[in-house]
């Protein structure tokens, strides 16, 4: 792999830098603000930006790169897609009971939904991000389309998978000073609470551009499988000689274990002929 060291330290960097904006987000919601309950208080629409970062944002970005890394190049494509379907699935998840308490709270406290154009670009967000999902389940995960319908949508299922990931940035920034905006009087005099906030902004920010620089880079796009079987005119589907991580290494350990066997095997034959001359 082709500059593995500086992939390797822009990976640390990314999973460092997620993981503070969660501990951030935590922290600004137990130490500002109510901290998390789900009575219709305050408290419950505090899950919102919790679980946006943490899903959302996080795990998302996580799911973006998670072909690129290179100890999972072993690994069979059908196990990948698994991952990275179960990575956004739990994004998805956690996107969706986010709106759940945001609504839930307006609703107890009697103000207006989906008024601001935070909520229409999150909502639009969402339905894409399912959109996406559901798609990428029946193209592909499930053995049905043909590969030419793969190869023709992989390009744009790349583009709106980074695109809805900008967007859910984009969102989550205008969410922050919205909330300061409403929360705070003294927003305007940097308060020790916005500053936290605008910081925590800064973090995403740093995140997102290293998620989208690893996964825009040609040189760690990983390679094709090997050894791999094309679908066949007759309806055959594309099966990989390698089904798992596990059956990589034992297939590695049993071609060498034969070979060992036959190099052995060789020198007796030469030890047995040079003792009948």
């Amino acid at each position: 792999m082709e500059g593995y060291r500086l992939f390797l330290a822009l990976l640390a960097s990314a999973l460092l830098l997620g993981f503070l904006s969660v501990l951030f987000a935590l922290v600004w919601v137990f130490h500002y603000r109510e901290g998390l309950s789900w009575d219709g208080a305050e408290a419950e629409f505090n899950w919102h930006p919790v679980l946006i970062i943490t899903g959302f944002v996080f795990i998302q970005g996580i799911a973006i790169i998670v072909y690129r890394l290179p100890w999972t190049w072993k690994c069979s494509k059908l196990l990948m897609k698994f991952i990275h379907a179960g990575l956004n699935t739990i994004a998805m998840i956690l996107a969706i009971v986010s709106l759940v308490a945001v609504f839930d709270f307006h609703n107890a406290k009697n103000i207006p939904n989906m008024y601001s154009l935070h909520s229409w670009i999150g909502l639009t967000a969402v339905i894409l991000y399912s959109l996406q999902l559901v798609l990428g389940f029946a193209v592909f995960l499930l053995p049905f389309a043909p590969v030419s319908l793969r190869a023709s949508l992989m390009p744009i299922h790349i583009y709106s998978g980074l695109l809805i990931f900008v967007t859910v940035i984009a969102t989550a920034f205008m969410g922050f000073t919205e909330k300061l905006l409403f929360a705070l009087k003294n927003y305007k005099a940097s308060p020790p609470e916005g500053i936290f906030v605008n910081t925590l902004g800064l973090l995403i920010l740093i995140f997102g551009a290293l998620v989208l620089w690893m996964a825009t880079r040609p040189q760690w796009k990983r390679p094709p499988e090997q050894n791999s079987k094309l679908q066949q005119p007759n309806g055959g589907t594309e099966e990989s000689a390698m089904t798992d991580c596990s059956k990589a290494e034992k297939a590695d350990v049993e071609f060498n274990s034969e070979a060992a066997a036959r190099k052995r095997n060789l020198k007796l034959d030469e030890a047995g002929q040079r003792s009948t001359m």
